[in-house]
């Protein structure tokens, strides 16, 4: 069997840089600072904050390793319909052969297609011991975030078609 060349894993990891979540991705684009994936929904099928989340949901993924954020576009396994965005507030994403790495800071935007978005998790990132540049550039990534879902452009963001990457 041939191995896939755009295969990898993604790894998430805590602010300890302990590992949390780790799964499999296949690369579909690039940038000179990005890369953008495609994973598949690896867990049982919950309700999240309104948000159906079914195993083998499709996401399109895309990670910075100059930006404090990473976005994720969210499909339907049996339609493929846009079901909305989850984006995570980061530190830069780390790129190594076979492998993206981001540890998470606990702030995270959920948007719906309809406008709608959530801000969630900010008591944890409250509690997060983290020095002032790395809470200020936490910060500034939520605010580019719901500025991107107030303007409807997640979706612009996410295949690049704004902002380089």
């Amino acid at each position: 069997m041939v191995e896939d060349p755009n295969a990898l894993q993604v790894i998430k990891l805590n602010t300890r840089r302990e590992e949390t979540w780790r799964y499999e991705g296949r690369v579909i684009g690039r940038g000179v600072h990005s890369f953008l994936i495609e994973a598949f929904f690896d867990r049982e099928d919950i309700v999240f904050h309104g948000m159906h989340l079914g195993r083998h949901d499709r996401f399109i993924e895309r990670y910075y390793d100059n930006r404090w954020y990473n976005l994720f576009e969210i499909h339907d396994r049996d339609d493929d319909h846009l079901k909305g965005w989850y984006c995570n507030v980061t530190r830069p994403a780390e790129f190594t052969p076979g492998e993206i790495a981001y540890v998470d800071l606990a702030l995270d935007l959920l948007a719906f297609p309809d406008g709608r978005y959530l801000v969630l998790d900010e008591a944890e990132f409250d509690s997060l011991s983290l020095d002032h540049q790395e809470r200020f550039n936490a910060n500034q990534a939520l605010t580019t975030l719901v500025e991107l879902a107030e303007s409807g452009q997640l979706h612009d963001a996410l295949i690049n078609k704004k902002g380089g990457a």
